[in-house]
C-alpha cells in the first residue's frame, strides 16, 4: 500500500487541532477532557505569568482558572501526577498503564545510585510510617541536612527519599497548597484502582504507543518514543514494527518541502477528510505547550527555531529568560518576553520580536492586544504595560 501523503499546510491543521489548539479557546469548559486529549499537562514551578500546566489549560480553553486543576486532583481524584519527560500530571483512567513507569523510574534511580546516603531503608521507612500515622504531609514537614558539599542541585536526604517513593509508586500527590505537594500512601490516593486490570508490559508499551500517534496525528520513531519519554525508542520501534498492521504508513511534508516518512492511526484518513480549518485566533502559549516541547518537530512544521534559556546564562540569551511564542492560526508570528508583577498589578511586555518575515499590519497587533487583555485577566492584574 502506498504511504498517505500529507502536505504541509494540512499536516500543521491536524497536530494543532490533535492538542486542542485547532479551534477557538472558547465554550462550555471540560478541564478533565482537555487532559485526556493532551494525554498529560506538564507541571512546573516558575510562574512568570502563570505556571506551565495552568497556561497550558488556559490555552486550550481561556474560561479556565488556576484552582481548577487542584480539584480535580485532591478532591476528584480523576487525575494522578507521575513522570513522563518531566513531572505532569495525567487522568486517571490510565494508571493500569502506568505501572510500567513506576517501575522504570525505580530501576532507573536505582541503576544511578539516587540514593545514597543516608542508608535508603532507614530514612523511606521513617517518612512512609509517619505519613501512614499522621496522613499526607509535605516536604516541609521533614527537617534533614544535606550531606558534603552544597551544590546548585543539592538536597537534603529527606526530599530525595521523598522523590524516590513517589516515582517508585509508593507514595502519591494527594494534593497541592499553591504548588506545595502532599504526599500520601499510594494506596490511598488510587483506592480504585489497586488490584485492577493487569496489564503486560508489552500491551503498556503497546497502548504508549497507539496513545501516543492518537493525540499526534502522525509521528516518526523518536516523536512516538518523545511523547511521553515512558518507553526506550527501540521499544518504541519494536511496538510501531509489530503493530504496522493496525497503523498507516505516511509521508509528511515539512516547511523545508521535504518528505519524512512516518506512522498514523489507522483512521488517519477519516481525520482528515473531516479536518477543520484551523483558527485564525492569536495565542501567547507558553514555553512548555506541548506543541512548542518537541524542538524538531516544531523546526520541521513551522520552521520556528525556540529553546528554552532559563537555565543560560544572562549573556549568551539569544533572546530572554522565559519567553513566550506567538501564534496566529497555524504559524509562529513572533515571540515575547512578558513578565506578571502581582504587587503592582501589572502585565509587563519586556520585550517583543517579530518572526522574521512576518508583517505586523494593525490588524495583528489588534489581535495580540486583545490577547495580552485576556492574559491579563486569567493572572488579575489590572493592566497591560509595554515597556518596549
Amino acid at each position: 500500500m502506498q504511504p498517505i501523503r500529507i502536505n504541509n499546510k494540512t499536516a500543521r491543521q491536524l497536530w494543532l487541532s490533535s492538542q486542542g489548539l485547532g479551534s477557538a479557546p472558547t465554550g462550555s469548559l471540560d478541564v478533565l477532557a482537555i487532559i485526556k486529549k493532551l494525554g498529560f499537562v506538564l507541571l512546573d514551578t516558575i510562574q512568570v505569568v502563570s505556571r506551565a500546566h495552568h497556561h497550558i489549560l488556559w490555552s486550550r480553553n481561556q474560561n479556565y482558572r488556576e484552582p481548577m486543576l487542584n480539584q480535580l486532583l485532591a478532591d476528584d481524584r480523576t487525575v494522578f501526577e507521575h513522570f513522563t519527560h518531566d513531572a505532569s500530571v495525567l487522568p486517571m483512567e490510565f494508571l493500569p498503564m502506568w505501572q510500567r513507569q513506576f517501575r522504570r523510574k525505580k530501576e532507573q534511580m536505582d541503576r544511578i545510585g539516587y540514593f545514597k546516603n543516608p542508608p535508603t531503608n532507614t530514612i523511606q521507612k521513617e517518612i512512609l510510617e509517619r505519613i501512614r500515622n499522621e496522613g499526607p504531609l509535605s516536604t516541609h514537614a521533614f527537617d534533614t541536612k544535606i550531606i558534603g558539599k552544597k551544590e546548585m542541585w543539592s538536597r537534603p536526604p529527606h526530599k530525595i527519599a521523598l522523590d524516590y517513593l513517589w516515582y517508585c509508586g509508593e507514595l502519591a500527590t494527594s494534593q497541592r497548597e499553591g504548588f506545595i505537594k502532599h504526599y500520601d500512601l499510594a494506596e490511598r490516593v488510587f483506592p480504585n484502582n489497586f488490584g485492577g486490570d493487569v496489564f503486560t508490559d508489552q500491551e503498556q508499551i503497546e497502548w504508549l504507543c497507539h496513545a501516543a500517534l492518537g493525540r499526534m496525528g502522525f509521528g516518526t520513531q523518536g516523536e512516538v518514543q518523545r511523547y511521553w519519554g515512558a518507553m526506550s525508542n527501540q521499544e518504541a520501534g519494536t511496538c510501531l514494527e509489530r503493530s504496522k498492521k493496525m497503523l498507516q504508513t505516511v509521508e509528511i511534508e515539512t516547511v523545508q518541502i521535504q518528505w519524512i516518512t512516518g506512522f498514523a492511526p489507522a483512521n488517519i484518513e477519516d481525520r482528515l477528510a473531516t479536518l477543520k480549518p484551523t483558527t485564525s485566533r492569536l495565542r501567547i502559549l507558553n514555553p512548555f505547550d506541548p506543541v512548542i516541547r518537541d524542538r524538531g518537530r516544531l523546526s520541521r512544521l513551522f520552521g520556528f527555531e525556540y529553546r528554552v534559556e532559563m537555565f543560560v546564562p544572562a549573556a549568551k540569551r539569544k533572546w530572554g529568560y522565559y519567553v513566550y511564542p506567538i501564534l496566529e492560526g497555524q504559524r509562529f508570528v513572533g515571540r515575547m518576553e512578558i513578565k506578571a508583577d502581582r504587587k503592582k498589578s501589572v502585565l509587563a511586555v519586556i520585550n517583543f520580536w517579530p518572526e522574521e518575515g512576518v508583517q505586523w499590519p494593525e490588524s495583528r497587533h489588534k489581535k495580540l492586544t486583545s490577547e495580552l487583555e485576556r492574559m491579563r485577566r486569567f493572572v488579575g492584574v489590572d493592566r497591560v504595560e509595554w515597556a518596549v
